[in-house]
């Protein structure tokens, strides 16, 4: 499933369902994975996953400025995706889910890629009013928009 809501690459592609499971079965066996579902009673609403990153990961490496020295040294967790279903967005069910998934983790920092086109930089601004600042960006394959890189602390 491919949402505005999503933030990710995926946004602008229209990310088939067979795409998306390789992708999760790719994203699931990397380390610190971790996967949160958002339900209303016992209707599944969107979802959040993620996992850790560190010093050297590609995640780091695919930056396309410098990063200052030191900048990677402490594990941060990288949100590979969030999604919501149509009837809930705008009911603040992303930022629930979003804060799920951060609230037992203990990497210091959490990042995450968006694309500043999705929803003519809605998303983007949305992620802003959590506490998500740009530091860099992101280009992860020819065919994919360059996408914004941005961080804030965990808690």
């Amino acid at each position: 499933m491919c949402t505005p809501t999503c933030g990710h690459h995926c946004c602008t592609c229209r990310t088939t369902a067979s795409t998306f499971a390789e992708r999760l079965d790719r994203h699931a066996t990397e380390p610190g994975f971790e996967l949160v579902l958002g339900y209303d009673g016992e209707v599944p609403v969107g979802y959040a996953y993620g996992n850790t990153i560190e010093a050297g990961d590609r995640y780091w490496k695919r930056m396309t400025e410098p990063l200052p020295e030191g900048y990677t040294e402490a594990p941060a967790l990288a949100i590979k995706e969030i999604g919501v279903r149509s009837p809930w967005r705008g009911t603040g069910a992303a930022r629930r889910i979003h804060d799920e998934l951060l609230r037992r983790r203990l990497e210091g920092r959490v990042t995450l890629l968006v694309n500043p086109l999705a929803g003519d930089g809605k998303v983007q601004r949305l992620y802003e009013t959590w506490g998500y600042q740009a530091f860099n960006a992101q280009q992860p394959s020819p065919d994919s928009p360059r996408l914004t890189a941005m961080i804030r602390p965990i808690h």
